[in-house]
């Protein structure tokens, strides 16, 4: 299943909160800004990082993983929260959509 999670942190970039976001099939899930941003507001996070995996090994993004992250980082940016990465992870694997210049 995929499950995402944020890692919300300070201005010091240390993790003041994790939580596990949404739980999807083996192959959607549907993240909505609105609920990432719930848990940073309660927690008062600065910034946050998105995390999820890819069930099938792939950590290769995809249409939707890279729609999500600008969704996420524009709503962000509107409030004042920051979207500093957004890790996708397969099997012994990583992609930053930070490193590959998606934000």
């Amino acid at each position: 299943y995929i499950n995402y999670t944020g890692l919300y942190l300070n201005t010091k970039n240390q993790v003041l909160h994790k939580q596990t976001i949404f739980i999807g099939s083996l192959n959607t899930s549907i993240v909505h800004p609105r609920e990432v941003f719930k848990e940073a507001l309660k927690c008062s996070a600065a910034s946050f990082i998105c995390i999820h995996n890819h069930p099938s090994g792939d950590p290769s993004p995809s249409k939707e993983d890279i729609e999500v992250t600008r969704r996420l980082s524009e709503c962000g940016k509107l409030i004042g929260i920051e979207l500093l990465d957004h890790i996708i992870i397969g099997e012994r694997k990583y992609v930053s959509l930070k490193e590959k210049g998606y934000l």
